[in-house]
């Protein structure tokens, strides 16, 4: 992998955390602290979508299966490191939640990086013999 792609990576990462956190910091009451069928249904499709879209990073960039954990990492480290921040700060960084959401979006999070490294694991024992 080159320094380029690895800088892009962080750099898209970064990005996409960015976005992610403001959404959630905005519309989380809606999502953490609804109905049973709201939340599960959104944390069920959160990590989906999440995973798409790295998926869909990597295909654009034209990665070989063979670098899809260590890029996967690159794309989800910003994001790791700045979720624990926001989560030992969470009524100053999400005022609008409850604290007692911050488990649940916790959850959210476990969830999404679960999913999107566990991924790159797939796709990249699917390709070596």
């Amino acid at each position: 992998m080159k320094t380029e792609d690895a800088a892009l990576l962080l750099v898209l990462g970064l990005i996409i955390w960015i976005v992610g956190t403001i959404y959630y910091a905005n519309y989380g009451p809606v999502i953490l602290e609804t109905t049973t069928l709201r939340y599960w249904s959104a944390f069920a499709l959160s990590p989906i979508v999440s995973a798409g879209l790295c998926v869909a990073i990597l295909r654009w960039r034209h990665f070989a299966p063979a670098y899809w954990p260590s890029a996967m990492l690159l794309l989800a480290i910003p994001g790791m490191i700045g979720e624990s921040v926001v989560l030992s700060n969470l009524s100053r960084f999400m005022p609008k939640l409850h604290a007692t959401s911050g488990g649940r979006y916790g959850a959210f999070l476990f969830a999404t990086y679960a999913l999107v490294l566990g991924v790159a694991e797939v796709v990249t024992l699917r390709a070596t013999p």
